[in-house]
């Protein structure tokens, strides 16, 4: 039986006896929804670049039975002990068979690497995330395989021999000598002197023929196959370039695939990969939730509100839009998915100053938010790195610096040096009550405390002072009121005079952040670095 029958069963019953029920109250209203198989899927995620997370086994590079052993560490199974992170969902780095130590090159898609772990340690990590309530993702990588996969193999054995019958003739774009389209990569096949193969992303990552029905069967059934063995989703690699420079047949390929996905597995988690600006992600949102990568990075809408001096409402009103724009994108069960730096960017603690608590400010704004929020592992403890003079992604999936006897290693090609790691250790932090790590565990909890933050519909509210901003966020026909104050002096502001509020008598519930908060009717004394939830007042 696969995971999460039991649980979407109970939701279909529902269907059947409870009629749509019309969203009343004040404040925004979308589109009504019934039942709704992907509602437990708004959670905090935690990407962990398997290679580089925790060692079990003393050869220096992570594995899978190193998430097991750090699981307490992610998630202990009580949201409130305090103990933990408290994430909700992993999303696990390429851990299939693949010739590289970054495994975006699949050589076999039915096989993890046997650097990772073997099928009984994915078991075993799966069982006690099922436990815990943590779902599980795996990359997928499906725009391009290896060069030692045997389906490359078959390919090229078939064109050598002039096969055009093998049902591997056609599993690979290729164009004769003659016909290279412009503008896109190709290499010549092995053993023959006027066919080449496309290979965008390198000369050792062919691209597979998604005009090829055969092939399409064969990365659904892939898919079907893992999510059989408990998976509870994937994180899609490079989703645009299924066809290159074509987006509408790339939208059209993930419209079908994840019709068929859906269909297999209702309350299925995907989250793909569109690296652009927001226009051509939400043509794609159409189809499957997408990373937001214009709020991400150093110049994104996260830590530019962050950052001292910077605009909150210029944050505030962004996400009302692109959250506006993502559930009217066609895609009935759409969200945003944000993050600030993940495996393929420059560490977030690079740029936001540590010394000034910057990235709890960030990390206030983007875990604080709707949809899914996305922690880079080592983003909670402030992990550095970036490419450097040496220009190689190794250096932003450097080895987790947990402070105890884990023999983790820096991935091949790393050379940033550890003395540039100034934050502290997993274990110095754990044992800090004003630590980063220590503020990342209460953030997520509270997050956790209140579901209209993930789920509710956000409006803008904008204020004089440049430093203050927040949200009404509307929610199972209520309101919920969340302000930020990312300066670094305590603000004095009636509410009234934020631009959009409705609230008369309303109350704190909660507040974190690097001062208090308090409330003398609609008057909100607000301390420095601090975000604050008011409702309205029983």
């Amino acid at each position: 039986m696969k995971k999460g029958y039991i649980k979407l069963t109970v939701r279909m019953l529902a269907l059947l006896v409870l009629l749509p029920a019309l969203l009343g109250g004040c404040g925004k209203k979308k589109a009504v929804k019934t039942v709704d198989p992907t509602d437990d899927n708004y959670r905090v995620f935690y990407e962990i670049f398997v290679g580089s997370f925790s060692d079990s086994d003393g050869d220096g590079i992570g594995d899978l039975r190193g998430i097991i052993n750090r699981m307490d560490y992610l998630n202990d199974g009580d949201i409130n002990s305090g103990k933990s992170l408290g994430i909700q969902g992993i999303w696990l780095s390429p851990i299939l068979s693949s010739p590289s130590y970054h495994k975006y090159d699949v050589s076999n898609y039915y096989t993890i690497d046997e650097k990772f772990g073997t099928d009984e340690d994915l078991h075993e990590l799966l069982h006690i995330c099922d436990e815990r309530n943590v779902l599980v993702i795996m990359d997928l990588v499906l725009n391009h395989t290896s060069n030692t996969n045997v389906w490359f193999m078959k390919f090229t054995d078939a064109h050598k021999n002039g096969n055009t019958g093998s049902e591997y003739y056609n599993y690979y774009t290729w164009a004769n000598a003659d016909s290279i389209p412009a503008g896109r990569t190709f290499r010549q096949i092995p053993g023959c002197s006027d066919q080449y193969y496309e290979c965008n992303f390198s000369t050792d990552m062919p691209e597979l023929n998604y005009d090829n029905p055969d092939v399409r069967k064969a990365v659904l059934d892939v898919a079907k196959y893992w999510i059989d063995l408990g998976i509870d989703g994937f994180r899609f690699d490079a989703i645009k370039y299924i066809y290159f420079n074509d987006t509408t047949n790339s939208v059209k390929f993930w419209d079908w695939f994840m019709d068929e996905l859906r269909a297999y597995k209702p309350d299925i988690y995907c989250v793909g990969e569109c690296w652009s600006g927001d226009t051509e992600t939400l043509e794609y949102v159409k189809a499957v939730n997408c990373f937001n990568f214009q709020a991400a990075q150093a110049e994104g809408f996260i830590a530019n509100a962050a950052k001292k001096g910077s605009s909150v409402a210029v944050f505030t009103g962004y996400i009302e839009k692109y959250q506006d724009k993502v559930q009217t994108a066609d895609h009935e069960y759409g969200m945003p998915v944000s993050f600030i730096s993940n495996h393929d960017m420059d560490r977030s603690a690079g740029y936001l100053l540590l010394a000034n608590k910057r990235p709890q400010v960030a990390a206030n704004l983007y875990i604080l938010s709707p949809g899914s929020p996305f922690v880079y592992y080592g983003e909670e403890i402030g992990m550095k790195g970036s490419r450097g003079g040496a220009q190689t992604d190794a250096n932003r999936r450097l080895a987790m610096n947990w402070g105890d006897d884990d023999t983790i290693k820096d991935p091949i090609g790393a050379d940033y040096s550890r003395t540039k790691q100034t934050n502290g250790t997993v274990k110095e932090q754990l044992e800090d009550s004003e630590s980063l790590l220590n503020y990342y565990g209460k953030l997520i909890s509270l997050r956790v405390k209140y579901p209209e933050i993930g789920r509710g519909d956000y409006k803008s509210l904008s204020y004089s002072n440049s430093s203050f901003g927040g949200f009404e966020i509307f929610y199972e026909n209520s309101l919920t009121w969340l302000f930020h104050n990312t300066g670094d002096s305590e603000l004095t502001i009636d509410l009234k005079d934020c631009s959009g509020f409705t609230g008369t008598s309303v109350k704190i519930t909660d507040y974190i952040g690097q001062g208090s908060a308090s409330l003398s009717g609609t008057t909100l004394t607000i301390g420095p670095q601090t975000s604050v939830i008011v409702k309205k007042a029983q």
